[in-house]
């Protein structure tokens, strides 16, 4: 059994659990797609809750590792977290991928599998630690303001980035999204220096 056999699997049921969640899926369905036995696909994944630890396992390690690239190009915070929003902005508008994987499956946390269920935390510490550390970046640049601790906003800013993301794909409307978003980092910038020296003219008139 080839490991191209292997991947071929993985990719169907990322792209199922993309498209349906954990729960509407089964062996039949990748079987049918990547065209092998049932069997095939048990002689690489014992369970469902094997297989699909691994695909959200390798999505959280892409995801991080693309997180870990930005950083290394984009050393400006918040330019990093205007790019992390426009790169969600053009999935949804492209609808490449209007949906974290980790958001449907976590709207189906309670009946997730131990071992689905843990990756799926996982995925959303990792996030939340990546957007803490550009939060931090960002008063360390001089160019982030933040009324609560890094860690803090790293959750207020998760939960407006999902919820946004959400509600796009309920209205299809990847504009609506990009303005939501972008409104709450715009809210965390300091002011620019030019900004602020024309508002302390006016206060001295």
């Amino acid at each position: 059994m080839s490991n191209d056999t292997a991947q071929r699997i993985l990719d169907r049921a990322q792209d199922l659990m993309m498209e349906r969640g954990y729960n509407a899926f089964s062996y039949a369905d990748i079987a049918e797609v990547v065209k092998v036995s049932k069997a095939t696909i048990h002689f690489h994944y014992a369970s469902k809750a094997v297989l699909s630890e691994q695909v959200v396992r390798r999505y959280r390690d892409g995801a991080m590792t693309n997180l870990r690239q930005l950083s290394r190009q984009v050393p400006d915070a918040p330019a990093r977290l205007e790019a992390y929003a426009g790169y969600w902005e053009n999935c949804i508008r492209t609808n490449t991928a209007p949906l974290c994987m980790c958001a449907l499956l976590a709207a189906e946390i309670m009946t997730l599998p131990d071992l689905v269920k843990s990756e799926v935390q996982a995925f959303f510490r990792d996030l939340e630690a990546w957007l803490a550390s550009t939060l931090d970046d960002g008063v360390r640049q001089g160019a982030l303001r933040l009324p609560r601790s890094p860690a803090l906003e790293a959750k207020s800013l998760l939960a407006v980035v999902y919820g946004a993301m959400l509600a796009a794909r309920v209205s299809g409307d990847a504009t609506a999204f990009g303005v939501v978003v972008g409104d709450a980092i715009g809210h965390l910038k300091t002011v620019a220096p030019a900004h602020a020296a024309k508002k302390a003219r006016v206060r001295a008139q």
